[in-house]
Parts: structure tokens; sequence; C-alpha cells
């Protein structure tokens, strides 16, 4: 629908005229007609000068999100050329064919593919569409992802909630219309029992592979516990390491299942329980048992909005400052944030403020991040989720 603009309010400070790739309802003169939600439109500053094409719509709050600084349309040749770059950042080995590869091949924004995640699992793609302007060409981007990927399945896994912000139904389907079994398949060297349909998120948390390797190297010979652990990968590489115990906690009993099912099939002593991480740090009889050399937190998001912040920060402090209280002397800390809220300034003083409490000197031996198949723009905040801190306690 070339030739509708959105025009900027005269006094807006939208974040769009710095780069950022979002306009809200409140930053712009006018809203548009409904007939164009979901369809393509430009973005003009108060002079009238071309910001960029973007999708709209009027249900969300987020009404526009930028395509290109230039004119676009969104066919299939544009949408082929922005999924051909998106693989090809992800190096020569993601294209047709890898069926061991484990990785995010589109990003939203940071892929110029706004609301669009996929992830690949082996011979298996996992999609998810969280803009309405994409979800009505799913079944477009499938058919070019097929072509160009050739995998085994597609599966639509769309079913978080925050499709509802854009007006949109919750649902999940595959692309061949057969539902796709749960299956035992490895990743890095251990087999996991993956339920892609079904699972959390889009079945295993790819953006931690390189964090799960990376703490275990401090693990041999040492006494584990992987708090909020999930399928248990921070766990069953402690244990291969040669962790003398793991311990795996998480308060969902699915997740503790799985963990305990993938750790007999991988052959690895590892224990889990059911538990409220808060609540066991919390509990008396931890002032009874061996401090652990090496603590994982690796927790969901406690700021899944920007109002939810603080209660989030004194969260992260708390969990932060029993963890240090139940460390060795010298234990290590490896501990996570992946809510985009949270900013490495905030997590950095929430270690400190934990660190005074627990009066332990801490000392950083590494600065954690999102892999690069999770690319972050710099001009979007929103694209950097994934950061965390390995520290040595004294």
């Amino acid at each position: 629908m070339r030739g509708m603009s959105l025009k900027l309010k005269a006094n807006a400070k939208a974040r769009v005229l710095v780069g950022h790739p979002w306009v809200f309802a409140n930053e712009v003169e006018a809203l548009l007609p409904p007939e164009h939600d979901g369809e393509v439109v430009e973005c003009r500053d108060r002079a009238g000068r071309l910001l960029g094409t973007g999708i709209y719509n009027s249900r969300s709050q987020i009404i526009w999100r930028r395509l290109g600084r230039e004119r676009v349309t969104l066919d299939a040749a544009w949408l082929r050329g922005a999924l051909e770059r998106a693989i090809a950042r992800r190096g020569p080995s993601s294209g047709s064919g890898q069926a061991n590869r484990f990785q995010r091949l589109v990003w939203s924004e940071s892929d110029d593919l706004p609301g669009v995640v996929v992830d690949q699992f082996g011979d298996t793609l996992v999609v998810q569409t969280q803009s309405l302007a994409l979800a009505k060409r799913e079944t477009l981007v499938g058919d070019l992802l097929a072509e160009l990927l050739q995998p085994a399945e597609i599966i639509f896994r769309n079913d978080a909630p925050i499709r509802r912000l854009e007006g949109l139904p919750l649902e999940v389907r595959t692309l061949s219309g057969r539902p796709w079994e749960p299956r035992w398949v490895s990743i890095d060297g251990f087999d996991y029992w993956l339920d892609l349909q079904s699972g959390q998120k889009t079945g295993f948390y790819l953006d931690q592979r390189v964090q799960h390797a990376v703490v275990a190297k401090y693990c041999a010979g040492r006494r584990v516990l992987d708090a909020f652990c999930n399928q248990g990968p921070f766990a069953l590489h402690a244990a291969r390491a040669g962790a003398v115990q793991v311990l795996g906690l998480d308060s969902a009993e699915d997740a503790i299942a799985a963990a305990r099912r993938n750790a007999g099939q991988n052959g690895l002593r590892a224990e889990f329980a059911v538990a409220n991480v808060f609540d066991w740090f919390n509990d008396p009889a931890r002032e009874a048992e061996p401090r652990w050399d090496v603590i994982i937190l690796d927790p969901p998001p406690f700021a899944k909005s920007k109002s939810a912040l603080a209660g989030a920060l004194r969260g992260y402090k708390e969990i932060n400052l029993r963890a240090l209280q139940r460390l060795t002397p010298g234990g290590v800390l490896a501990t996570y944030t992946c809510s985009h809220h949270m900013q490495d300034a905030e997590l950095r003083s929430v270690l400190a403020e934990a660190a005074t409490d627990a009066k332990r000197k801490v000392r950083v031996l590494e600065f954690c991040h999102q892999p690069p198949d999770h690319p972050v723009l710099v001009t979007m905040p929103e694209s950097e989720y994934l950061r965390g801190y390995i520290v040595q306690a004294e």
C-alpha cells in the first residue's frame, strides 16, 4: 500500500529518529485506517523526510516496525533475500543438508524480519511468528524456508502469549500436517529428549549452548548446584566434566522429569529435585549442609515488562545473595539474566549489592553474552537480552 505514510508528531522524541526500528502509537500524528493493518507503509518525520518502510498494525502498541530505510515491497523476492542473508550470517555450513546444525537462523528485527524467529534443530525448523504482517505471509515464509534448507519438517510454534498483543490467535501446526513426535536428539555430544511441538519456547534453549561448555571447565572435582536447571544441560555438562556431585533444581515437574531422563540416557550421575529455588535457598536446613563449589543461576525472565523491573531487581539480588552465601571460599558463581529490560549496568549493580551483603570479595572471571546466532542491533536494546557473569568469591 505504497503512498500511505505515518507522520511523527512535532514534539515526539521517537527512538526511530536515532535508529531504533519501532514506532509507538503515541509518537504519530494519526493512525491509519484498520485496512492497513498487517501491510507495508512508510514512516516520515515531521518535515516529511522518509525514515523507512515498515509493517503496520493499529492493534499493537508498536504500530510500525521498520523493514528497511528504503522503499520495500514485502513480497516473495524480498522475503527470500532476507532469509538468504540471515542464513548466510550464520556461516557457510548453515545451508541445506546440515542435519547436525543447532542454531537460531532468524532473530526478528536483527535479521530484518520483525517478529519472526526460526530455530534449527538438525533437520527440523521451528518457526515463531509474532507480528501481524509476517503472520499473514507465514505460508510464504514456510515455503521459502523449505526451498532454501530442505528440512524434514517445519513446526510453526505460534503459541506464545505475546501474539495476543498483535491480535493474533495461538496455534501450533506442522508444515506436513503430521504431529512431530518427541525423540532423542544429540546436541553437543549429549542426548536430549526433545518435544519441539509442545515443549517450552521452541523446544530447547539454544542461546545458552556456548555457556554450557564454558561453565563445565570450572566443574571438575567440584560440587555443582544447577539452579533453574530446566532440562539439565548445565548439570549434564558439569557431570561429564568430572564434578563429584551435581544437583539440579527447577520448579517445573516436567523439566525435572526430562532432566532425569536425559541424565540416565547419557549415563551421567546427577540428581534433580522439584523445588522453588528461592524457598530452597531460604530453608534453614541449608545451614547444616556443605557449601557448593560451583553454583549456576539461569532463571527465567523476572522482568517481562519495564514496569516489573524494580521487583525483578530485588529478585535477582536475593537469589545472587543466597548463592554467594552458599559458595565455598574460592567458589564460582555463573549468573545470568534473560530479560532485555535488565541492562548490564543493572546486573552488575545487583551483583555488587549481593556481594556486599554477603561480605564476599567477588572477582569477574568471564563476561557472558548471547551467541552470534542471536545478533544484536546496536540501535535496538531489545535485541540484546541474555547476559551474565562468571565470578569467583573469596
